[in-house]
C-alpha cells in the first residue's frame, strides 16, 4: 500500500522559495536609488514642463509601500523639489534622503571626473542643505572608465565623503570599486586589515573611527559608506562581489537592473540567495527612475521586489526591503 505523506511533510519537501513565494512579502520599502530628473518634472521654469509633478510621483510611492528614498536628480531642482515638499512626503508617508548629483546636465557623466568646478557644486551644495536636512551623500555618478576613478576629482570626492560621513552611490565596476576605495581612510584600512579584520601591529583597526571633530561628527551620523549602483550592472561574478563585501565593510550593494538577479517564477537565483543570505545587511532595492517609462512602470518595479523578497526569511526580507536603509540614514516607517 502506497504511504500517504501529511501535507505538512510534503510543505517542507518543497523548495523553501516556492513555499515563501505564494506570499510577498508586505511591509515598507525604502527605494536607495531615485532620480526625478528633468525628463519627469522641469522646476524653474514659470510653466514647468512636468509630466509627473509631484503629486504624481508621490502617490506612486504611497500606494507601494515606499517609505523613504534616496533622493538624487538631474539636475539637483528635482531632489531640492521632493525635500522642499515637507507637507506632502509627510502625508505620503514618505521619508526624502537627500543626495547631491554631480551632473547639471548630460555632458557631465563624461566629464565630471575632470571637471573642478563638480567640486565647487558640491561644496556649494553641502553649504546649502536642503528643507528635508543635510545632504547625506552623493550620486549616483558613472564612471565608464574604470581608470578615471583615479582622478583628481574623484579622488577629492571621496576623500570628502569619507571626511564628512557621507555615503557614495556610484555606478562603476568592480575594478572601479577598489580604485575608490582606495581614496578613503575606511577604505584603506578595511582593505589592510583583510576580510578577517586581522592586522599588524600597530595598524589602526577597521572599525576605529577616524580622529577629529569632523570625522567623530560623522561617525555619530552612521560613517561614510560606498552604495555600489546596480551591484555589478555589467554583470561581475557573484564570488566576485562576494569578495569585495568581505573585503569592504563600508561596502553595500542596491540591486536594480542587476542581470542575473532573478530565475524562473521571479524569484532570486540560487547564488544570489545565498548571497543575500550571508549579507542581510548590506543591500538595498531601487527603481533607478532615469527615463519617465521607469516611473510608469513603478508598481511593476516593486512589486517584483515584493515577489523575491518574498522568497527570503522574513527577518531578512525587511533588512533589505527596509531595515538596512533605515538604520543607516536613521529613519521610522511612517506607515509600516
Amino acid at each position: 500500500m502506497a504511504r500517504r505523506w501529511p501535507l505538512t511533510a510534503v510543505l517542507a519537501l518543497l523548495p523553501l522559495t516556492a513555499v515563501q513565494a505564494q506570499t510577498p512579502y508586505g511591509g515598507p520599502l525604502f527605494d536607495a536609488h531615485l532620480h526625478y530628473n528633468d525628463e519627469a518634472c522641469v522646476h524653474e521654469q514659470a510653466d514647468p514642463a512636468c509630466p509627473h509633478p509631484l503629486e504624481d510621483v508621490l502617490a506612486r510611492m504611497q500606494r507601494n509601500g515606499v517609505r523613504g528614498i534616496v533622493a538624487n536628480s538631474r539636475p539637483n531642482d528635482g531632489t531640492r523639489a521632493l525635500a522642499t515638499a515637507t507637507e506632502q512626503t509627510r502625508a505620503a508617508g514618505v521619508a526624502v534622503v537627500p543626495f547631491i548629483r554631480l551632473y547639471r546636465n548630460r555632458a557631465d557623466y563624461n566629464n565630471w571626473f575632470r571637471d573642478p568646478s563638480i567640486v565647487e557644486l558640491v561644496q556649494a551644495e553641502l553649504a546649502r542643505g536642503t528643507p528635508a536636512g543635510p545632504y547625506r551623500g552623493l550620486g549616483e555618478f558613472h564612471l565608464y572608465d574604470s581608470a578615471n576613478a583615479d582622478g583628481p576629482v574623484a579622488r577629492q570626492l571621496m576623500a570628502l565623503a569619507d571626511d564628512q560621513g557621507l555615503a557614495v552611490l556610484a555606478h562603476v565596476d568592480d575594478v572601479a570599486i577598489d580604485r575608490l576605495m582606495a581614496h578613503t581612510a575606511s577604505g584603506r584600512h578595511a582593505a589592510a586589515a583583510g576580510p578577517d579584520g586581522d592586522r599588524s601591529p600597530g595598524r589602526a583597526r577597521v572599525d576605529q573611527p577616524p580622529r577629529g571633530a569632523a570625522s567623530r561628527a560623522a561617525a555619530e551620523r552612521g560613517g561614510f559608506r560606498l552604495i555600489w549602483a546596480h551591484t555589478g550592472i555589467g554583470g561581475t561574478p557573484v564570488q566576485r562581489v562576494d569578495e569585495l563585501l568581505a573585503r569592504y565593510p563600508q561596502l553595500m550593494g542596491e540591486l536594480s537592473y542587476r542581470p542575473g538577479l532573478t530565475c524562473e517564477g521571479g524569484q532570486l537565483c540560487p547564488e544570489w540567495r545565498r548571497l543575500l543570505l550571508k549579507y542581510p545587511d548590506r543591500f538595498f532595492i531601487g527603481s533607478d527612475t532615469w527615463v519617465n517609462l521607469r516611473w510608469l512602470h513603478y508598481d511593476d518595479l516593486m512589486q517584483a521586489y515584493r515577489v523575491w523578497l518574498g522568497g527570503l526569511p522574513a527577518d531578512v526580507a525587511r533588512r533589505i526591503a527596509w531595515n538596512n536603509g533605515a538604520r543607516l540614514f536613521g529613519l521610522t516607517p511612517a506607515n509600516p
